[in-house]
């Protein structure tokens, strides 16, 4: 059963805490890389000063250069984050096997790179489709994860479906932008499924607490940092077992924090709460005027909400 948190306030998580065993890393940024289990060189790169357990951090897009998560609105102040190129994106090499980009064969990926930390366990955090692939981890592997934090989490991996009426009354939020009245027809179109390249397109301010100048300019970054082809192959058939993926988190005891961004149409909060259901317990967090990228809109109280959750 899910855990409110108050909205203004970190989140705690009363499930039993697991420690985390700390490794040593350098205390400015840096970008290393491993091999995986079919040979590809994989990249990661490792930033913060927090002296926590380090974070694992699985980027989304579906397969996106983890650029885009930056340092997750300050969060590496309270520990060493851990952000992964998967294949393909980011400094890491194109598999020789297009197939290998699906997402349950990324779990490989996931685990090699805990092995090469040298860490008995590790804590995860997943954003958007990357939810999926850590929800996959965590079926595989529950024993390796120590904390769990999913950020407007995609739901593929749990079987979840969001009504067209959430997105849109997440959408109406907006309703006093100046953009809003052509962006929410889109988003109609979206929903009802008559969704084409432009409608697509004009939704992209939902996705933002905040559409100005530098949501826009990542926006158009994060359209240039997408492995399209990784895309394509991500969810492909056989790449999901939601109902044992399910099983799994119904005995998954280790601290969780499920994020939602008060306005996010791609996850909206009942969709989110949903997700956090899932799990024996598990904190929720809503962040108020928050979209699909919560560390962008209200960089303090997204760190505070994680960062209270991870320190505990």
């Amino acid at each position: 059963m899910a855990t409110p948190v108050p909205r203004t306030s970190p989140s705690q998580s009363s499930a039993p805490q697991t420690p985390s065993p700390q490794a040593p890393f350098p205390p400015s940024p840096s970008s290393r890389s491993f091999t995986a289990p079919d040979g590809t060189s994989l990249a990661f790169h490792v930033s913060g000063t927090g002296t926590g357990a380090p974070l694992l951090c699985l980027p989304g897009g579906p397969l996106q250069d983890s650029a885009y998560l930056g340092d997750l609105g300050g969060l590496t102040a309270h520990r060493r984050v851990i952000r992964l190129d998967l294949r393909g994106t980011g400094a890491s090499e194109v598999p020789e096997d297009p197939a290998s980009y699906r997402c349950d064969r990324l779990v490989d990926d996931v685990e090699a790179l805990r092995a090469h930390l040298g860490l008995d366990t590790v804590d995860v955090l997943g954003h958007s489709a990357g939810a999926n692939l850590a929800a996959l981890y965590v079926t595989r592997h529950p024993e390796r994860v120590g904390r769990l934090v999913l950020v407007t989490p995609g739901t593929a991996a749990v079987g979840l479906d969001t009504a067209p009426e959430e997105r849109l009354a997440a959408a109406r939020l907006r309703r006093d932008e100046p953009w809003f009245g052509p962006a929410y027809a889109a988003l109609e179109d979206v929903t009802a499924g008559r969704g084409t390249a432009e409608s697509f397109g004009a939704v992209a301010p939902f996705f933002h607490g905040t559409w100005d100048e530098a949501a826009r300019e990542r926006h158009a970054a994060g359209e240039g940092q997408r492995n399209r082809e990784g895309a394509g192959v991500f969810a492909g058939e056989g790449a999901f077992d939601p109902a044992g993926t399910r099983a799994v988190f119904a005995e998954f005891a280790r601290p969780v924090l499920v994020v939602a961004g008060e306005g996010d149409v791609n996850t909206p909060v009942p969709t989110a709460a949903a997700y956090a259901e899932l799990f024996p317990k598990a904190a929720f967090a809503v962040l108020d005027g928050a979209g699909h990228f919560p560390w962008h809109d209200d960089a303090e109280r997204f760190t505070e909400t994680v960062g209270a959750f991870l320190d505990r």
